[in-house]
C-alpha cells in the first residue's frame, strides 16, 4: 500500500517515485503525488522528507 497524504479539503493522495537519467548518465529519483495508485507507488516517507500542503490543497515534499 502506498503512502497515504489527506489534504485539508479531504482529497487522498499517494507518494510515488520514479527513476529518470540525466543527461551526464546521473540517476536522479523523483517523488510526486497523484489522486490514485499506480505502479511505483512507495510505502514509506523517504528518510529526511516531510509532507508540505500548497495553497491549492497539493501535496508537496519538502526536506526538513
Amino acid at each position: 500500500m502506498a503512502f497515504s497524504f489527506k489534504n485539508s479539503k479531504g482529497v487522498t493522495y499517494y507518494l510515488h517515485a520514479t527513476t529518470r537519467q540525466l543527461k551526464s548518465g546521473k540517476q536522479q529519483q523523483l517523488f510526486y503525488f497523484t489522486k490514485e495508485i499506480k505502479a511505483g507507488g512507495i510505502d514509506a516517507l523517504p528518510k529526511g522528507y516531510i509532507v508540505a500542503e500548497m495553497k491549492t490543497g497539493l501535496p508537496v515534499l519538502k526536506k526538513q
